[in-house]
């Protein structure tokens, strides 16, 4: 008996996922609970584990394939002998209906590359066999720009109709030159960074988003956490980092005006009550934005907390899908990379997100004498049809005096 590998459900609004790796291949041995294979949605990559132990017997959905939850993933049975019967030759079936094109190419040798996916998606629209086309990429792989070449060179081959071509979402790209297609590399686009893209594009078309600038002087929080940072390490056993100042900073600013703590849903405008902060984190596969809930509930110790939490787990890949939703606000540090200006993009739908930048000593007058202090570039970007420029402002300038004066934070003032 067999027991059956299916997509687990994802999250709230996540339908589908896309095969990211089998950890195992057809006849390996696997474990009860061992992870089997790797899903990328558009928030987060996740490991499937194994229901059962025995031999994997199918894999019915192969790397870079798109399933819906509940979809068949792959079969383990009981043990090899199964496997000796053929039970994993039903895996060959989705690759043929994957990859038209290639089924009448007789098995490649083991130099051979499969066309790219681009190549193959735009020889399938205009009629034409990928395989029989000459490849200029590495181990002669047929690239988009060949077919492209092809295509312009014989329009009268094999046309495609009009209603084929018109929701194809193909962006055409001029072909280039033999000698630079040979040392291009065409990798498709992880479902978390065509996400990203799409999401980022999104905010632009949508909201009417401005960005307005502030600086603030750094002594006052570098000098306290100078002085604290041991103590408090000791204590709560975390970091003492300058992320928690600016969330406690920025939540008591968004409590002063709710505009920027707000979103729009059609003809209405909701003011949100809660604090739930999104603090994006940079990983090797794209941008995440993982929240801290209720900060304005948390002090400076839990805040920190959380935020080394999420980061860690975030650059692991092991976040759940409902750690990333939910946010009303977002700060993105460019700085630890050494950025000093920047205009961030909304993470829709909030209304507003802080950018933090490098930290750089530079002159500055205070009681009229020019002194060297540590000063931070901050950027506010808002939707501008919910947060008007004044309260835009106040927000701003209600975080640097919140960050020059800490005490302020404290006190609650």
């Amino acid at each position: 008996m067999a027991t059956e590998i299916r997509v687990p459900t994802l999250g709230e609004s996540v339908t589908e996922a896309t095969i990211g790796r089998w950890f195992k291949k057809a006849g390996d041995s696997v474990t009860a609970d061992e992870p089997i294979v790797e899903l990328e949605t558009d928030k987060v990559t996740l490991e499937v584990n194994a229901p059962a132990s025995g031999v994997l017997a199918e894999i019915a959905a192969k790397d870079g394939d798109t399933v819906e939850v509940g979809a068949l993933l792959g079969q383990i049975a009981e043990g090899a002998a199964t496997l000796v019967k053929g039970e994993a030759k039903p895996a060959a079936p989705p690759a043929a209906m994957q990859a038209p094109s290639l089924a009448p190419k007789p098995a490649p040798g083991p130099t051979a590359m499969p066309p790219s996916p681009a190549a193959a998606k735009i020889a399938a629209d205009h009629g034409l066999d990928a395989a029989a086309i000459e490849g200029s990429g590495k181990r002669g792989q047929v690239l988009k720009g060949d077919v492209l070449d092809r295509i312009a060179k014989a329009p009268a081959v094999a046309p495609a109709p009009a209603a084929t071509l018109a929701p194809a979402p193909v962006q055409v790209r001029a072909p280039a030159p033999p000698s630079d297609a040979a040392r291009e590399e065409r990798v498709r686009m992880t479902r978390l960074r065509q996400t990203i893209a799409r999401r980022l594009k999104d905010a632009q078309n949508t909201a009417a988003m401005l960005t307005t600038f502030n600086e603030v002087d750094m002594t006052e929080v570098m000098a306290l956490r100078a002085k604290y940072k041991d103590l408090f390490e000791k204590k709560h056993a975390t970091k003492l980092g300058f992320m928690g100042f600016f969330v406690k900073a920025c939540v008591s600013a968004l409590k002063e005006v709710p505009a920027v703590n707000a979103e729009i849903d059609g003809d209405d405008l909701i003011y949100k009550n809660y604090y739930h902060l999104g603090i994006a984190v940079g990983t090797d596969k794209g941008l995440v934005v993982p929240v801290v809930r209720d900060c304005d509930r948390l002090g400076l110790a839990g805040v920190e907390k959380a935020i080394a939490d999420l980061g860690k787990r975030a650059r692991e890949g092991k976040l759940a899908i409902d750690e990333l939703q939910g946010g009303t606000f977002t700060i993105t540090n460019g700085g630890i990379y050494g950025s000093l200006m920047s205009t961030p993009i909304l993470n829709a739908p909030q209304s507003g997100i802080l950018g933090m930048h490098k930290i750089q000593e530079r002159p500055v007058v205070v009681a009229g004498k020019i002194e060297i202090r540590p000063m931070m570039y901050l950027a506010l970007s808002y939707d501008h049809r919910i947060v008007d420029g004044k309260e835009a402002v106040t927000f701003l300038v209600r975080v640097k005096e919140a960050l020059e004066d800490p005490a302020r934070l404290v006190l609650d003032l």
